[in-house]
């Protein structure tokens, strides 16, 4: 594993954890470019269902490693490149079929948010911090992740956040719609985990063909195609329905064998 990411798997659920709590999980070059190979093993593996994304310590990720700028995006051509890999990380994220939940505490601002907002759940822990910060640097956010939060947010708080920079607390980002849900001090990992069960009970090829197509949704489509036709015939002809069919008849819980 990279310097700076943790990764573990604990039955069903898949934790990355950026691992710099003294640097406040700051992300560096190395791992951004880390994520999609990690995202990548993480669809393959069919043992798991839920990735958890998490930091260390007292935060989420303060953003990029602004250490590295100096060295690697002193010039335009260096900054592309640096992008391209940060865009890669994001894309990986968002492109997932099996869900992913972000665990925010402390500080979630610049490229962490920007981690947060890839992920399908958000959940944040009270004193939680959130902003997103281009314009205190110079730097115009790449289209994908704009169009993530636009979605998430509406047009009007992405402004807020990108122009301005400013950061806002957690109730103020349940609010507009950051993040799902906001938990008292101490019962954040708890309450996200009672949902990852929830996740993990549920049909997977329902779960993972929705999200594919949710992720079609906010990609800007606006009809169906054949791809969504192929899931939803799918899932049809699948072990799943007909288990969820018979367990909703014979009124008991399903037990959904699909991963």
């Amino acid at each position: 594993m990279i310097e700076g990411l943790e990764f573990d798997r604990d039955g069903d659920v898949a934790r990355l954890t950026f691992a710099r709590p003294e640097k406040k999980n700051a992300i560096a070059h190395g791992m951004w470019s880390a994520i999609p190979s990690i995202v990548a093993d993480v669809e393959q593996d069919r043992s798991v269902k839920v990735l958890v994304l998490t930091g260390a310590g007292a935060d989420f990720s303060a953003g990029a490693d602004i250490s590295e700028f100096g060295a690697l995006r002193s010039s335009a051509e260096g900054a592309a490149v640096y992008d391209k890999a940060v865009e890669a990380a994001v894309r990986a994220l968002s492109g997932m079929r099996k869900p992913t939940i972000a665990l925010i505490r402390g500080n979630c601002i610049g490229g962490g948010c920007q981690v947060s907002v890839a992920c399908d759940f958000r959940f944040a822990e009270q004193g939680a911090r959130f902003g997103i910060t281009p314009a205190k640097l110079g730097i115009v956010y790449d289209f994908r992740s704009t169009q993530q939060l636009v979605s998430l947010v509406g047009p009007a708080h992405a402004r807020y956040f990108l122009l301005s920079g400013e950061l806002i607390d957690a109730p103020r980002a349940r609010e507009i719609g950051l993040v799902n849900e906001v938990f008292p001090s101490g019962e954040l990992e708890s309450s996200a985990l009672a949902f990852v069960r929830t996740l993990c009970s549920r049909s997977q090829a329902s779960v993972r063909g929705m999200n594919r197509i949710i992720e079609k949704i906010v990609s800007g489509q606006l009809e169906s195609d054949a791809e969504v036709d192929e899931i939803r015939l799918a899932a049809l002809h699948g072990e799943d329905y007909a288990e969820g069919v018979s367990a909703f008849l014979e009124r008991r819980a399903p037990k959904f064998g699909y991963r």
